[in-house]
């Protein structure tokens, strides 16, 4: 699979790991450490990571499709880039959780058992590594825009349009389905058991580039000339004002980078040090490191809440409105019209 592969959920039944004997031979130069193990390794994690993306699946879709809602309604309220971008990157984060945590490791690890045909999961990797391309560069996308904001204040007002938000966001989208397309050929790390070839070296590379180093880099720069820009205002007497929005990159740009390094390092430290298929360590690391990099897709929601009080509001209009309308389907004619009278006044 493109992130973790059927293997890390695919085991419900825990593989017990081997004790050192003394009084066997094959152990007698093993001095405490493990040997060598030549067949798979064991998923010591067992069925932990089935219950994980559960409960991460049951809470974070919910969330993000009441973030979406919550984000469309700011958006076209207040036609600021911003929104738009945050808007895209929710809707990226769904799109992640539905083919990368139910399809990948759900449906075929723990579901299906890893019986599916090679082509559908190949195909299924093309849909992952696009969906998480497009969640990564819409983030970076919205770094430009604050640092555009921020930076060169007169050159931003000029050329920012709701227009132009959603042609750059539709170009990232088209660009990741694109990018998405040679990992047609990623092969499995957990049954990738010959030394890596040269295809495979450069997919994993790629990997690492396009979803980390490059957009950490981005993130670096952008938001250090941000940091700056605040610090002079306030050495010139200024009060360093900065936005909610400013905060939220902030804070997105720092869980991502935090978030999915483990899973960068675990993936290097794959490939040129302990394969996951030999070494029951670097197995359970990935699987951890897979579990952290898939919280990034559910967190988000509760920084726009710490951060935006405008979001909060939103938020608790649109349940608000989502409570009224499933009360007033279940109440008589007269009863909803009294319903209706009593919200409009409250709102007045």
């Amino acid at each position: 699979m493109g992130l973790a592969g059927p293997e890390t959920v695919g085991q419900s039944q825990v593989t017990l790991l081997p004790l050192l004997n003394e009084s066997d031979p094959r152990y007698d130069d093993v001095d405490g450490h493990w040997p060598e193990i030549p067949e798979r390794s064991p998923c010591v994690a067992g069925i932990i990571p089935v219950i994980y993306y559960s409960v991460l699946l049951s809470l974070g879709l919910p969330v993000n499709l009441l973030t979406t809602v919550a984000l469309a309604r700011l958006a076209t309220r207040t036609r600021k880039p911003s929104y738009h971008y945050l808007l895209a990157l929710t809707v990226s984060d769904i799109v992640t959780q539905v083919v990368i945590v139910f399809v990948g490791f759900l449906l075929q690890g723990a579901v299906l058992a890893r019986q599916v045909p090679q082509a559908v999961v190949r195909t299924a990797n093309i849909l992952e590594f696009a969906a998480n391309h497009a969640s990564v560069w819409i983030a970076v996308l919205f770094t430009v825009d604050r640092y555009n904001a921020l930076c060169r204040p007169l050159r931003h007002r000029a050329t920012s349009s709701p227009g132009r938000t959603h042609r750059e966001i539709a170009t990232v989208l088209s660009t990741a389905l694109l990018t998405g397309i040679p990992f047609y050929w990623w092969l499995d790390v957990w049954r990738d058991a010959d030394p890596p070839s040269t295809m495979d070296k450069l997919l994993k590379w790629a990997h690492c580039l396009i979803v980390y180093f490059i957009p950490c880099n981005v993130f670096l720069v952008t938001n250090s000339a941000i940091i700056l820009r605040l610090r002079k205002r306030s050495q010139r007497g200024l009060q360093p004002w900065v936005s909610k929005s400013t905060a939220i990159l902030l804070g997105v740009t720092s869980l991502f980078a935090l978030l999915w390094a483990p899973r960068i390092c675990v993936m290097l430290y794959h490939l040129y040090v302990a394969p996951v298929h030999r070494d029951w360590r670097v197995h359970l690391a990935l699987d951890i490191a897979n579990m952290v990099a898939m919280l990034n897709t559910a967190v988000n929601f509760g920084l726009y809440c710490f951060i935006s009080k405008t979001f909060r509001a939103t938020v608790r209009q649109v349940i608000h409105n989502a409570h009224l309308s499933c009360t007033l389907k279940s109440q008589p004619e007269d009863t909803v019209v009294e319903l209706v009278l009593k919200s409009v006044g409250a709102e007045l």
